[in-house]
């Protein structure tokens, strides 16, 4: 399917919140399994978007948990270290 610039800033802000495809598609209008399997093709403009607005939000969760460890929540503390180690098996 092919998806104008505004449905993917839509998408890419949807994606953000952590909305799911599904409530994405009726705001959208567009058949939940289309969206879903165009997201799912990671070369496409759509999934992109989906993903980019995910990773967005991720910056800043994980840039308020290291705010919390650097002041010494021992929770914080612990997802830092998780968010290390998932780093570091990326890698």
């Amino acid at each position: 399917m092919t998806y104008s610039e505004n449905d993917l800033q839509q998408i890419e802000k949807f994606a953000s919140i952590y909305l799911k495809i599904s409530d994405m598609a009726v705001i959208l209008d567009i058949p939940a399994d289309v969206l879903r399997s165009d997201i799912a093709d990671r070369s496409s403009d759509v999934s992109k978007a989906y993903r980019r607005g995910k990773a967005a939000s991720k910056v800043k969760l994980h840039s308020q948990e290291m705010m919390l460890a650097q002041v010494g929540s021992p929770l914080a503390i612990e997802n830092a270290h998780r968010n290390l180690l998932d780093m570091e098996d990326d890698e």
